[in-house]
């Protein structure tokens, strides 16, 4: 309940809608208990001789019970779907708002499959919860309360025959549910494997292709499914067994009833118990069996959704590790950069440092590259400076002032980082671009593109700008998708760009022409260049060479050639025999 209450502020403008489905479902239930009553005492009637015209009117009264009884069970329907459809979209919001605030800390504690699953399986299983709570959660009970006061009130002694029955189901369901649910709880974790099972075929198709790998993918995706159809094959069979003991507690009550109160109706001539009351003990019976399986089925889907509310309440309360300061600041003066004894590692728990003791102080409008082995840290460092992480000792200081001053969209809105791995969205090339500056216009766009390179092949396409990239660009290549990427970001107007690699797909003449047109159109926004070829950032104001996790060298590229082995053998071994394009 801890966990479920998280979610009901999603519920929000669909309160109204739930509540009243609750009272519809009161006056159902208390109309449906009524006309056993009033049938019994018809019958009663009819068998002392009552005239037609009595029998018509309670009759007539009885059709505008059931009536009504139908009616606000549909109502119910009705403003119950209203207000668990809405309660998930709500809560689907919700959840992915959340998400959007979290910081890369943050979202490393939750893989990507199981983040969709929680918006997609979880939701879903939420959203039905609720509506079993709105509605047959606040009938079952309700129905089982009145139907047994109302069965003692017409049937006296023979009520008794509840005391056997209830508890031999309730033991029998509770058995039964009580084994289905770990099968049930399971899934779920297997439901993230299959999903990401899924995400990572479609994300490496080429690959998968390449390697000729289809029949070893379907083998494990099947393996996967087959997984989960077992646990539920098992579970379901477990649940389907209340079927059979329901039917046999209501057919038990049945007799029992027919047999004992025949009896008592012959033996007593009806001064004890008629025939109207038989006929209404009988209903009554079937009503209070009916909301035990009721109960049970509830009980089954609240306890899956136990496992969906968990999962959807730790996202909920998961708080991102990067804020706002109380008064932050909203400008950035310049894009120098300081790093100041600088200490890094992902996860307080973690035992190793991912940066050790970085001292670095790059000056505004500075060309900076940076060289090193796979694991050097080399992204790692660069992601501190638009906030990405929090260092986890000393401090990092864009234009003068400690990052964690700074509103965070002002921030990041400041310095542009292009990934070797950047994305594109679905839609067209200037909607990518105007990822970059939603304002921007053409012109700007073509400039900013022909500062990327990325203008030429852009106008070779048929649509030009208004060319449909696919989704995550899989119809350009490697090299036009970073240079759309370089181009988005340059559409920022940024004081700080970031190039993490982000060049490894083009050739070195397109590099090059890159490089050129950064000296000559951004001088004043300093530029990091995170590299594998030495000639990418051999013209730079300070080159860095990163190993396990520290600087391990600084300078120029003639300071280096001096003072650097390991650069030197870099520079050699990629001039020797001609530059390699990655």
């Amino acid at each position: 309940m801890s966990n479920f209450r998280k979610l009901l502020p999603s519920v929000r403008e669909f309160k109204r809608p739930a509540i009243v489905t609750i009272v519809l479902i009161v006056l159902e239930v208390l109309i449906e208990v009524v006309i056993p009553f009033l049938t019994a005492d018809m019958v009663n009637a009819i068998k002392d001789g009552a005239p037609l015209a009595g029998v018509v009117k309670t009759g007539l009264f009885l059709v505008l019970l059931a009536v009504l009884s139908l009616s606000c069970g549909a109502s119910a329907g009705y403003t119950g779907s209203k207000a668990s459809a809405g309660f998930a979209r709500n809560l689907r919001h919700d959840v992915y708002c959340r998400v959007q605030d979290f910081s890369f800390e943050n979202i490393d504690r939750f893989s990507t499959a199981s983040l969709v699953t929680r918006m997609t399986t979880d939701i879903g299983n939420v959203q039905m919860a609720f509506m079993m709570i709105i509605r047959i959660a606040i009938r079952a009970p309700l129905m089982f309360l009145f139907a047994i006061v109302m069965a003692y009130l017409m049937g006296g002694a023979l009520a008794t025959t509840f005391l056997v029955l209830i508890p031999v189901l309730v033991v029998g369901l509770v058995a039964i549910t009580r084994r289905a649910m770990p099968a049930f709880r399971a899934v779920f974790r297997k439901y993230d494997k299959l999903n990401e099972s899924i995400e990572e075929n479609v994300r490496a198709m080429r690959v998968v292709k390449g390697f000729a790998r289809e029949e070893y993918e379907k083998r494990k995706f099947g393996r996967a499914s087959r997984d989960i159809c077992r646990d539920f094959t098992y579970a379901e069979r477990l649940v389907a067994l209340n079927s059979p003991l329901m039917q046999l507690c209501l057919y038990f009550n049945m007799i029992f009833v027919l047999l004992v109160g025949s009896k008592l109706i012959i033996s007593n001539r009806g001064t004890t118990i008629d025939v109207g009351q038989l006929s209404a003990m009988l209903t009554y019976g079937f009503q209070i069996l009916m909301s035990l399986m009721m109960i049970s089925m509830i009980y089954v889907m609240l306890t899956i959704s136990a496992e969906s509310i968990k999962r959807l309440a730790e996202v909920m309360s998961e708080e991102p590790t990067l804020a706002n300061p109380d008064e932050p600041a909203y400008e950035v003066a310049d894009g120098s950069i300081d790093f100041e004894d600088v200490s890094f590692k992902y996860s307080k728990d973690a035992k190793n440092y991912a940066l050790f003791d970085v001292d670095l102080h790059i000056p505004s409008g500075a060309t900076v590259g940076i060289l090193g082995g796979t694991g050097s840290s080399k992204s790692t460092l660069v992601q501190l400076i638009p906030r990405l992480y929090d260092v986890s000792e000393g401090s990092v200081k864009v234009g003068g002032r400690d990052v964690r001053e700074y509103d965070l969209d002002t921030l990041r809105n400041n310095v542009a980082v292009v990934l070797q791995k950047n994305l594109l969205f679905s839609g067209t090339i200037r909607d990518n671009l105007r990822w970059g500056d939603p304002n921007a216009t053409d012109e700007e766009m073509e400039a900013a593109c022909r500062l990327a390179q990325a203008d030429e092949f852009i106008r070779a396409f048929p649509d030009g700008y208004d060319t449909k990239i696919e989704q995550g660009g899989s119809n350009v290549s490697g090299g036009q998708k970073q240079r759309l990427c370089i181009a988005r970001a340059l559409l920022k107007k940024p004081k700080i760009l970031i190039l993490d690699d982000s060049t490894s797909a083009v050739d070195t003449h397109t590099d090059a022409l890159i490089r050129a047109g950064f000296r000559a159109y951004i001088p004043e926004t300093t530029k990091i260049i995170i590299a594998q070829r030495v000639a990418s950032v051999q013209d730079a104001d300070m080159i860095l060479i990163m190993e396990n996790g520290r600087i391990a060298a600084s300078g120029t590229h003639e300071e280096l050639m001096r003072s650097s082995e390991l650069y030197r053998e870099t520079w050699e071994q990629q001039n020797k025999g001609g530059e390699r394009d990655e």
